[in-house]
């Protein structure tokens, strides 16, 4: 007889340890110490550098695709929240058509939006879109694992800091271009998917070492083949939702609940 393996849980599966605190409880997060940053910056530099050459290969290949596929540029750039708040610009492979955001508006991207195209869908689905992010690795500003660097107009217009317990603790560490909760986890949705992927950005600020940076670097690379994400979890000995839930319970002051938000 066949067993049918238990689902990943996504980002809109119930949680009920972070769905129901208040967005507004006061999270502590210790920094690290200084030899791992020291160590992280060089982890960040080797890595980066041996990757470029094959980056650039596949970002060029997908410059061609895009370019044939959808009409207007094939890099844009935007403004991303970095270490401590600093603002800094990042360059991305465009995957919506080109000013559609004029129209639409400030929204998350879901699974089936229109607003990307089809070459665009296969970008966001490996993250081939994010490899220009290698060079804000190299100049200091970004990680190559840590949080995901958010616009500060959708901080902004969503109301993250104040519906989203511990957000301002991601901003603790350089923001990555993968990490724990881009791996566990699908992009952000709504509110909720955003909450349960700052519970996996603070099981990382706490536990964050080369060790846990090398996985989930290799992670990341299975990931965008298609790999199963239970498999890639369990494989790389990552985390699951009961760990990071009791770890973030060790940095709340105080545990206020409130009513489910909304979808």
């Amino acid at each position: 007889m066949s067993v049918t393996p238990t689902p990943p849980p996504t980002a809109r599966d119930p949680w009920p340890e972070i769905d129901r605190l208040a967005g507004d409880i006061g999270v502590s997060v210790a920094l690290c110490p200084t030899w791992y940053n020291a160590g992280k910056v060089v982890f960040d530099y080797a890595v980066a550098l041996a990757a470029l050459a094959p980056a650039l290969l596949l970002i060029c290949v997908a410059a061609v695709a895009v370019k044939l596929s959808s009409p207007g540029p094939v890099f844009y750039t935007q403004t991303r929240l970095g270490l401590r708040g600093r603002r800094y610009r990042i360059v991305k492979l465009r995957t919506m058509h080109h000013n559609v955001e004029l129209k639409s508006g400030i929204k998350w991207a879901g699974k089936d939006d229109d607003r990307v195209f089809r070459v665009g869908k296969w970008l966001r689905r490996t993250h081939v879109d994010e490899l220009p992010q290698l060079f804000n690795v190299l100049l200091g500003q970004m990680s190559l694992v840590g949080p995901r660097p958010e616009r500060p107009e959708v901080i902004e217009s969503k109301g993250l800091e104040r519906l989203v317990p511990g957000y301002s603790a991601r901003l603790l560490v350089k923001p990555g271009v993968t990490g724990l909760a881009q791996v566990q986890l699908p992009a952000d949705s709504d509110i909720t998917g955003v909450r349960h992927k700052v519970a996996y950005d603070v099981y990382y600020v706490r536990q964050q070492g080369l060790w846990l940076d090398l996985r989930l670097v290799l992670a990341t690379g299975l990931k965008a083949a298609g790999l199963n994400p239970r498999l890639i979890r369990v494989s790389f000995l990552l985390p699951g939702r009961d760990a990071v839930a009791a770890e973030f319970g060790r940095v709340v002051h105080s545990a206020v609940l409130t009513p489910p938000l909304p979808a």
